[in-house]
Order: structure tokens, then sequence, then C-alpha cells
């Protein structure tokens, strides 16, 4: 790679490819909390944890989830949904004692009470599903009404602890769980983006397919509204249930949709196909997939529409995907991003379109 390519607002950076024997493939999730390396290898059906981040280019996993031996990758690893396997798994998230997966094609996520410790180690608990052996959408399948239990395609999680919220991409809404679940199929104690927990319509003031939410110390909420490419930000995370977003990034009001404001370029007020969004001191940071970037935000946007201060993997605002460096193969820049995090200065990019993840520190 590249390196220079990410910017003046980053240092250090270094590549992570995962287990030499099978390095990654298309990872879509990455989380890092008290000096632990998540990674969701989406194309491989399997989560890897790292007791420690690895510091060389490729290292063996500590613990693989999903798959017995590192070689392996089929999708529940080859046979029927069970409590150790997984089907496209995507957000993750730990506190270095709990860990919670987005299993998204199975249709729930699912919950090990202690960090695993062992290859293929089965889930403690399913959430979405009334046990481990189903994996259909809401259930009962395609075509039916989700419900405060049922799940469809959750790509992203989060947690402070205490309390989880899961974004139901599928069934376009946000559940939120007053206690992290102890029991299967947990009903959900709210819903962010519908009336009710058995409506599927929705409108253009509502996240139209959240993929990823987040939270702050503060209490903002941000989701990442990934079919309308905006962000929609709540300063009170209490609000999100009862009103639409305080302000949205991206757009310049809710019923607008288009992707960079269907201009030709990006410009710095503008998004496509954004998937993941992560707060940073007191701003935010947006993973703009479809544009290979991220855009910074030193301090949370007033207004909607408001211009980004910086940009991460592009040489300018008005640069897209069609990158030079990435045109006779894209492995000198990042290409499609998934998802991002930090852990303290340290920012951890699944730079899914290259199956690597970069590692550097900000200078922000």
């Amino acid at each position: 790679m590249n390196f220079e390519t990410l910017g003046d607002k980053v240092k250090n950076a270094r590549l992570f490819k995962g287990a030499i024997k099978k390095p990654f493939l298309a990872p879509r999730g990455v989380y890092v909390a008290n000096n632990m390396l998540l990674v969701s290898d989406t194309g491989q059906n399997r989560v890897f944890i790292w007791k420690t981040i690895p510091t060389t280019e490729y290292q063996e996993p500590d613990v693989i989830l999903g798959q017995l031996e590192v070689e392996d990758s089929g999708r529940n690893s080859g046979g029927l949904v069970a409590a150790n396997t997984l089907q496209y798994p995507s957000g993750v998230w730990t506190d270095g004692e709990k860990l919670i997966v987005a299993d998204a094609w199975n249709h729930r996520v699912l919950i090990w009470n202690q960090i695993p410790t062992e290859n293929a180690q089965p889930a403690d608990i399913v959430i979405g599903q009334p046990n481990f052996d189903c994996n259909q959408p809401n259930v009962k399948g395609i075509g039916n009404d989700p419900s405060s239990q049922s799940l469809n395609w959750p790509y992203g999680i989060f947690s402070d602890g205490k309390s989880l919220w899961i974004a139901d991409t599928g069934n376009r809404r946000v559940l939120f769980y007053d206690k992290i679940p102890t029991q299967n199929y947990t009903a959900a104690d709210g819903v962010i983006g519908k009336p009710s927990f058995d409506t599927r319509d929705y409108e253009n003031k509502d996240p139209i397919w959240p993929y990823s939410v987040k939270i702050n110390a503060q209490g903002n909420l941000a989701i990442a509204d990934t079919q309308f490419y905006r962000i929609l930000l709540w300063k009170d995370k209490n609000d999100a249930f009862s009103k639409q977003a305080d302000v949205i990034i991206g757009q310049e009001n809710f019923e607008n949709c288009g992707q960079n404001q269907f201009r030709l370029a990006p410009e710095s007020n503008t998004l496509n196909w954004t998937y993941d969004v992560c707060f940073y001191k007191d701003g935010i940071l947006v993973n703009d997939t479809g544009n290979s970037r991220i855009v910074g935000f030193l301090g949370l946007p007033k207004e909607n529409n408001e211009a980004a201060n910086f940009v991460i993997g592009r040489p300018d605002f008005t640069t897209s995907s069609e990158y030079k460096e990435n045109m006779s193969g894209t492995q000198r820049a990042i290409y499609w991003p998934f998802s991002i995090t930090t852990e303290k200065d340290t920012l951890y990019i699944a730079d899914t379109g290259n199956h690597r993840v970069v590692i550097c520190d900000l200078k922000i």
C-alpha cells in the first residue's frame, strides 16, 4: 500500500491481513477493546480474536469462532446452523469480558458471556431466534412481519456494557435492549425507526437501511443509514424512540436521498453507501464506503449537510473510488472500507475491498 494516500491526518500506518494460512476475505467488522482485536472475516464466515494487537502483517489468531480450523470457511461450517456456526458475520463488540456478534445471514445476534477460549466455541445466548437451530428471517421466513423478538439481516451492534442496540437492517429499524440479554429470544424494550415492533412500512424521516449504530459517552446517537447515503444524528439517544434525528450528515433534508447528492463526484458534504460511523474525541468519523474514504468532523455537526473538516484515504474531497491509485489493482489505497473503530488515538479500518485491516495513529 502507498500509505501517503491516507493523508496528513494519520501516521505510523501499517497493514494486517490475518492468518498466514488463510488470510482475510472481505472483513466487514473490526473492534478493539483492552488491547484485544476482533475481526469479522465475513467472506469466510468466521470471527477472529487476538488477545493482543498484532504487530506483524500476518499473525495466527488466538481463537476462531464459526470454524474449527483456520483453513475452514464454509457457511455454518458447511452444515446446519448451530450454536457454534456463523454465516456472514458482521458487527462485533466486546468489553473484554462479554462478546457479541451480529450473525447477519443467520438473522440472529450471538452472545458469549465470557470471551471464548476455544475454536468454534458455542455461544451462550441467541437473540432473534427461539433457539440455536433456527435461522429464518423474522423466525417464520421472508415476508412475515417482524416482532420484538425477531431479526432480519442484523449487521450492526453496539453496547455500553449495560444496554444493547442492534441495527436490524432488513427490518429497517434499530432495536434497543435495556440490559444485555441473558436468555434466548429476549424481546427488545424499544424500537427506533418504527411506531411499533410489527411495523414494516417506513418513511423518509426514519432509518431506511440502518447498518451501524454508535453512541458516545455524552449520549449522542449516530445511525449509518446506508440506503439513503446519510448519517442520522441525535443529540440525546433517548429522543430517538419518539422523534426524528436532530441532524443529517450527507443530505440537506429527510426527503433527499441522492448518491453524492446526485453529483458526478463526491464533495466535502456528500456520502455514498456509508456503512459505519465512529465518534472520536469531540467529533465524528464517517466511513464513506462507496467513495472509499473516511470523512471527519472536528465537532459534531449542528446543521444538516455540513461539510467535513478532513478526509482520510483520498487526496481531496472530490476524489472518489475511481482513484488513480486504485485503477491498476486496488491495493495501493483503501477500497470500499466497511467498518472503523478507534482505541485511544489509533484508528482501525476494515479495508474490505482489499481484504485487510489498516491500522494507523490519528493526528487530530
